[in-house]
């Protein structure tokens, strides 16, 4: 155990004198103020969970000795037990974890419950989206935060360095005229429109800043890690089944939300309904497609189809290289809107969020034939910079967060 203590306090000290970004993503705050002894951040691969836990551990006030980082990834950690190393840590003096890529430890949700039970240590870590915690005892003694991908708010905050202020929904609905209006004044001779079609392209995920020309390679190598190491790891998907989740993804993106039912997409891809459903909720819970029901499915069962999107837009071109201009709205509202809102689509409009707001998506010319006469429904429509009444612009969904 000596020798591995010194390896990762090695690899700790190296981590911990990296030059860190300035910018801190949304959720620094509540983090840092946290006075959960157990703090887990989760998402998906390449939004930055490892930057922000480190400029967390910047933060707190621990001397170099009371402070490690420890990836469950790295190769010296292999067949180690998180609880004997913690412990070990803890009677040295340690006084708080960073653990990164948790998912990797073996009977880590085990080993985690030891740990809060028997020592008095402040763990961080950060887990893969598609991360499933069973314990209802242990979640209720831990805090956990999702990490989304960027929103437009943070990729403009990022491009232009500047500081906008997010909105909740309720408010921007009341609000949204003054809100564009405030907006666009302040980013003064740049465009909303321009920097939201960039977004579209290339805005989720924070490397994009490292190295733009090969952000496409980078989600292509960030997919297939999501798929043959989180979902493989985490829900025992063998390797030989991992191209069947990748012709799913792959049928996803090159068809319209509902061009599908269940049915012939398990025959499209080859597998049952009942192992497409399982795979459908794998490839959700990793954040590479959005599973939206319709609206009635809570209260009663129907034989509706569900409809499936990528999870963002930049997936596109990194799994299809096209993509259908109504098919992308849907997607960037969805994604918008999903990180604190529940939404299901409907059959009039297209979706309604949190059981209360219907909204029909298009373009500029979009009109309110199919909400008319619902109560609390808007249009949300493409390609304007401003909106009135109850037509709001497609990109304003980006300051939710």
């Amino acid at each position: 155990m000596l020798e591995l203590f010194e390896n990762i306090q090695k690899i700790s000290y190296n981590k911990f004198k990296l030059k860190l970004p300035e910018y801190k993503r949304f959720l620094y705050g509540s983090i840092l103020s946290s006075k959960s002894n157990i703090v887990g951040i989760y998402g998906s691969r390449g939004v930055g969970k490892t930057t922000l836990m480190l400029q967390i551990s910047h933060a707190l006030e621990y001397a170099m000795d009371e402070i490690l980082y420890l990836s469950c990834d790295h190769p010296v950690f292999t067949d180690t037990s998180l609880y004997v190393f913690a412990e070990y840590f803890y009677e040295r003096g340690g006084k708080c974890l960073i653990i990164d890529e948790i998912h990797e430890a073996k009977n880590f949700e085990q080993e985690l419950k030891s740990i809060y039970d028997f020592l008095e240590i402040k763990i961080i870590f950060s887990g893969s989206s598609a991360i499933k915690l069973t314990n209802a005892s242990f979640t209720r003694r831990y805090a956990m935060f999702k990490l989304p991908a960027l929103s437009f708010r943070e990729f403009i905050e990022l491009q232009l360095e500047m500081a906008l202020p997010s909105y909740t929904l309720e408010s921007l609905l009341k609000n949204h005229t003054e809100y564009a209006d405030s907006i666009m004044t302040k980013l003064a001779k740049h465009k909303i429109l321009k920097l939201y079609h960039d977004y579209l392209t290339f805005g989720a995920y924070p490397y994009y800043l490292k190295d733009l020309e090969s952000y496409n390679q980078k989600m292509v190598d960030t997919i297939n890690t999501i798929l043959y190491t989180d979902i493989a790891l985490l829900y025992r998907v063998p390797a030989a089944k991992i191209e069947v989740l990748k012709k799913l993804l792959l049928s996803i993106c090159i068809s319209k939300p509902l061009e599908l039912s269940v049915e012939k997409l398990s025959t499209r891809v080859g597998v049952s309904k009942a192992t497409l459903y399982n795979y459908i909720d794998y490839l959700h819970r990793a954040e590479l497609l959005r599973h939206v029901t319709f609206e009635a499915k809570r209260f009663k069962s129907m034989q509706k189809p569900d409809k499936l999107y990528l999870a963002h837009p930049n997936l596109f071109a990194a799994l299809c290289k096209k993509s259908e201009t109504g098919t992308l709205r849907e997607t960037f509202f969805a994604f918008a809107v999903s990180f604190g809102y529940s939404i299901y689509y409907v059959d009039r409009g297209d979706f309604l969020v949190d059981e209360t707001y219907t909204f029909e998506i298009g373009g500029k010319n979009k009109g309110f034939e199919q909400i008319r006469d619902i109560e609390n429904s808007y249009v949300v429509a493409d390609e304007i910079e401003i909106g009135f009444g109850s037509k709001i612009p497609l990109w304003l969904f980006g300051f939710l967060y």
